[in-house]
């Protein structure tokens, strides 16, 4: 059964805080919240002003300070074909996303450091779930850990190359 039906993929990073509508200038820190609900997460970026005036009793999910750097435009690629990213992005908001792939490739991504772990967090259930953002977007995903066994690693290893094979033309 997924722990997160539905629920992985979480906007991007805002480019003005949610409580002053005020736009963040390059380099100011700001804060991240996760707010966890019914309909799944919810993301909300504050100011300093905002976080410090913020209402503590209301408790989000998770949260975590990142310093503000406006998105840069890439020129368009002459002939498209899917990267680790983007064949994780499309797992990530797929129905029943495989959680053991998820997981190799968002390690992949952190370790060529386009994701960023900024968080682990504990489930009712007991398991953990880790958070990554994407550096250059602000983009979040909840990545489930499926505990993997060293006996288990070959075979997911084995299924991420044979996805990774067909995603490129």
């Amino acid at each position: 059964m997924n722990p997160l039906p539905n629920a992985w993929a979480i906007k991007h990073r805002a480019d003005f805080c949610a409580v002053t509508r005020r736009p963040f200038v390059p380099g100011e820190y700001f804060y991240t919240l996760l707010y966890h609900g019914a309909d799944g997460y919810r993301r909300e970026d504050l100011s300093e002003e905002a976080w410090q005036n913020r209402n503590e009793n209301i408790r989000p999910f998770s949260f975590w300070k990142s310093r503000y750097e406006p998105l840069r435009q890439k020129p368009a690629e002459p002939v498209p074909k899917e990267n680790a990213e983007e064949l994780f992005r499309r797992l990530m908001a797929s129905d029943n996303p495989p959680a053991s792939a998820c997981y190799v490739l968002a390690a992949m991504l952190e370790r060529k450091r386009v994701l960023k772990q900024v968080k682990t967090e504990s489930r009712d259930s007991g398991s953990q779930v880790l958070i990554y953002e994407q550096g250059t977007t602000g983009d979040v995903f909840v990545v489930p850990d499926p505990q993997l066994r060293l006996d288990e690693l070959e075979s997911v290893q084995n299924e991420v190359t044979q996805l990774l094979q067909k995603a490129t033309p």
